[in-house]
């Protein structure tokens, strides 16, 4: 008897001791070729499909059954060595085909499942069969080929050269209506001195502090009238509005997911149908390591998570940062719509799209809109100590770059929401991949004002693209500037927030000086 007839023999034995009637199969054996409706209906009155495979790429089986079980909702038993694994174990039950008592017990536990399991799992890899298509595998390849050859040029780029203070200085002097923005970490904070105690320099470090030295000069820009200063930022509102509460500026918080105009309420910059479902999941893992990796810590934001492990011994933190990725990305977020970010000694989990350079549209277009400007922004200067996911601001400002290559505005309504809390929207999906021109967005926010006398006066529906057609800029009076990072898509470098200080001092002197020199220039003529 060959192996074949054996496997015949096996499961008719099989048949004849589980089936209960007659009209209910345990299990059918197939030992010829279907035709595809054929195997759709297969699929679809199977109460559990068992993929054993040894090795493979993908598994393609899995896909479909997942796909034709819409009313069934059948339980998936999945070889840990399939390459469907990666994105459909979370709702299937891996199993390891070497080990017949795991396989056996897999089976015993699929037909026995209590019916509200079994819904959550197919639910779960459902929704990744029918998210996760050829088109998107093709926008997602793509998009992320691009981010490749971006990084590839970040890499092979020479060192950014110093600002050049004065000429920075006299462009802002001669310009009508200017822009700062300005992170916070390693920017503008107030150093830590090492006292050789790791530990006292660590709580200092993670309680951010403005530097005492620019209160003042910050203070003296924040008053000019032709200028408006944005605080762009990662950090959460608290830590912004215990800083910067006192000044006449605008904050950002959390990559720009959250504004707050001048001395006014927060409120939500974010794109509709944004999905924060992976929340939990991700939390469980970061609360994981943190408590496994001795001196780490991490930070829950509204729309991202952030591991540090800054204090931690070097090696065993990049070890567990390396393990902890594998965990994230077989698990939590393997069907999820996120970015990881790396820093040096940091891991980042966001929704696809938050970003500094995604928000700062919808933040100027909200600005234009609260303060009715008017004039052109004809001067930027961007300054910050950004990770390079958030390096996209300073290619949307470029006026070098072409308008195609600028940062892609979020799918879907782009409106704020002005919920004192600005509260993310708790479901969607949010897409990324849908660049548009900046004279297609001037024209677009031109035919929307004039049409916006139909609105109420107090809705906020106004288009972000308002943003980007109030920009005026040429090449001479664009200013950014990255703090500390060698390897940037700024024009230009500082070293150290030191070196902003002495900047940002030098600034509001010369801007003092301007001041007084015009109020005696009208005097005379008055």
């Amino acid at each position: 008897m060959n192996k074949y007839q054996c496997f015949k023999s096996l499961h008719k034995k099989s048949f004849h001791a589980f089936s209960v009637q007659e009209s209910e199969t345990v299990c059918s054996l197939q030992d010829r070729s279907l035709d595809f409706h054929a195997l759709c209906a297969l699929y679809a009155v199977t109460d559990v499909a068992l993929v054993t495979s040894l090795r493979d790429g993908m598994n393609l089986v899995s896909y479909e059954y997942v796909a034709c079980q819409g009313s069934k909702k059948g339980v998936l038993i999945l070889s840990e060595f399939a390459g469907a694994a990666q994105s459909l174990g979370a709702g299937a039950i891996l199993v390891n085909p070497w080990n017949i008592t795991e396989v056996a017990d897999s089976i015993r536990h699929a037909l026995t499942m209590p019916s509200d399991e079994r819904e959550k799992r197919h639910r779960h890899n459902y929704a990744h069969v029918t998210t996760h298509t050829a088109q998107d595998w093709a926008e997602t390849f793509v998009f992320e080929l691009n981010d490749t050859v971006a990084e590839a040029l970040l890499r092979t780029r020479q060192v950014p050269p110093g600002l050049p203070s004065q000429m920075a200085i006299q462009q802002y002097l001669r310009s009508k209506n200017r822009l700062l923005i300005l992170g916070f970490n390693s920017t503008l904070t107030e150093p830590v001195e090492s006292s050789g105690r790791r530990g006292g320099d660590q709580i200092k470090e993670m309680e951010l502090k403005l530097h005492p030295d620019l209160k003042g000069p910050l203070r003296a820009l924040c008053e000019d009238e032709r200028t408006t200063v944005i605080v762009l930022s990662g950090s959460d509102r608290s830590v912004l509005d215990e800083n910067f509460g006192e000044f006449k500026m605008w904050l950002a918080a959390e990559h720009g997911m959250f504004l707050r105009p001048t001395y006014g309420e927060w409120m939500t910059t974010m794109p509709e149908h944004l999905n924060m479902d992976w929340v939990d999941s991700v939390k469980h893992v970061f609360e994981y390591f943190t408590e496994r990796t001795p001196r780490s810590h991490f930070e829950h934001r509204e729309t991202s998570f952030v591991w540090n492990y800054k204090y931690a011994d070097v090696e065993f933190g990049r070890l567990q940062a390396r393990d902890m990725l594998q965990h994230l990305w077989t698990g939590p977020i393997s069907n999820a719509a996120v970015d990881v970010v790396q820093g040096s000694r940091s891991v980042e989990v966001r929704s696809v799209g938050v970003t500094k350079g995604a928000a700062i549209d919808r933040i100027l277009g909200e600005i234009v809109h609260s303060e009715n400007m008017i004039t052109p922004i004809d001067y930027v200067l961007c300054i910050g100590h950004f990770l390079g996911k958030d390096e996209d601001i300073y290619v949307f400002f470029d006026p070098e770059y072409p308008s195609e290559s600028k940062v892609k505005p979020e799918g879907g309504s782009a409106s704020l929401d002005r919920r004192p809390n600005g509260r993310p929207p708790s479901n969607g999906r949010s897409n990324s991949r849908n660049p548009q021109s900046r004279t297609q967005k001037a024209q677009q926010a031109a035919s929307e004002r004039s049409s916006s006398s139909s609105h109420s006066s107090t809705s906020s529906n106004h288009d972000w693209r308002e943003g980007s057609s109030v920009l005026d800029l040429k090449g001479e009076n664009y200013f950014s500037c990255a703090v500390g990072r060698k390897r940037s898509n700024a024009r230009y470098l500082l070293s150290s927030s030191e070196e902003v200080v002495s900047f940002l001092k030098e600034l509001a002197t010369a801007t003092a000086g301007f001041q007084a020199t015009c109020a005696d220039y009208m005097h005379v003529l008055g």
